[in-house]
This record gives C-alpha cells, structure tokens and sequence, in this order.
C-alpha cells in the first residue's frame, strides 16, 4: 500500500514570505555562513572548510527555481572554489573586504538591483551588504550587530543548516517549494 501524498512540514510567517518575494539574487558570506565560521589549516599551510550538504541542496534548489545564489566574501581558497563549482553558483567575489561594490558588480551582470537582493552575513563586514539588501539574514550564531541588522536570524548556525534554512524561505516565498518538494515525494 502505498503512502499518502507528502505535505510540505515548513510552515513561514506571512510577513517574512511577502518580504522575500520580489527577491532574486541572494548574496551568502562564507566563514560563518557557509561553513562554522571555524578555520582548519593543515600541516601545509592549506586553509581546509566545511561544509554542509543541507546547505548544498538548497543553494542547487534556488537555481531551480530561478533564484541566483552569489558568493561575496573576505577570503578565497581552493576548496571554496571547488564547492561552489561543484554547485554550480557561479557568480563569486574572492578575496574583498569592500563587499558592497563586489555585489554591485553582481547585481550589474544580472541587471537586477538592491530591491531584489537578500544577505546572509555574521560579521561586520557583511553589514554593508545587509543593509542595503531589501532582506537581511543572519545565523544564529553571528555577531550581536549582524542579528540586531537582520530581517530574520536563522533558527540553524552557519554551516549547521542556516544557509538550507533561508533557501527554503525564499522556495516558499517564489510559491516554488512545495512543487520541488514533490519531485522527491511523488
């Protein structure tokens, strides 16, 4: 016998899915956000990160949807290279402290402006970011001063879920969660 149709368990307060809405390109800090925000060095000298699958699955998921995932963030390294590679995100700035204009560059190459921005940062230096953003996001474990800036703090910590946890907000406010849901459950 089989079982009855899957209905979606996330349930989103209505004013979080209404400021969500009109988003389209959605800028992800790294340390912190991406990953625990803990930094590994090998016996080389190699910056290691990890990462989170939750994570992962959800930044292929806002694709599918048509939602553009964007990287902005103060470090690089070749394991961050490769993830996003590996997930296809393909708009990224490395190596920028001045995070504002590496968004822009963004927004311009995707003709889309500051209206149709969301952000996750954790730090002080995402604040710029956030602020302009028309929805600002944090992990629940960022900074004070990044939670007193955003919109809505994730119930997970950065690279525990809290990048899955945005992502499925924004599928529910595109009206585009439930039906990739059933690609699974059907």
């Amino acid at each position: 016998m089989e079982r009855p149709r899957h209905i979606p368990s996330q349930r989103w307060d209505a004013g979080l899915l209404l400021k969500a809405q009109d988003v389209r390109v959605v800028f992800f800090d790294v340390d912190g956000v991406l990953t625990d925000g803990g930094l590994y060095f090998s016996g080389e000298g190699e910056v290691l990160k990890r990462f989170h699958t939750l994570d992962g699955h959800g930044l292929k998921m806002l694709q599918k949807a048509g939602i553009t995932p964007a990287v902005v963030t103060g470090r690089d390294s070749p394991a961050l290279r490769l993830r996003l590679r590996n997930l296809g995100v393909v708009h990224a700035r490395f190596g920028t402290e001045d995070k504002v204009p590496a968004a822009e560059s963004i927004l311009a190459e995707l003709g889309l402006a500051w209206s149709q921005a969301a952000a996750m940062g954790d730090d002080w230096p995402d604040l710029p970011v956030l602020r302009r953003s028309a929805f600002a996001c944090a992990p629940a474990n960022a900074h004070d001063e990044a939670l007193a800036m955003a919109d809505w703090v994730t119930p997970r910590a950065g690279g525990e879920g809290a990048v899955r946890q945005l992502c499925d907000l924004l599928l529910a406010a595109h009206g585009a969660y439930a039906g990739l849901l059933a690609e699974y459950t059907s």
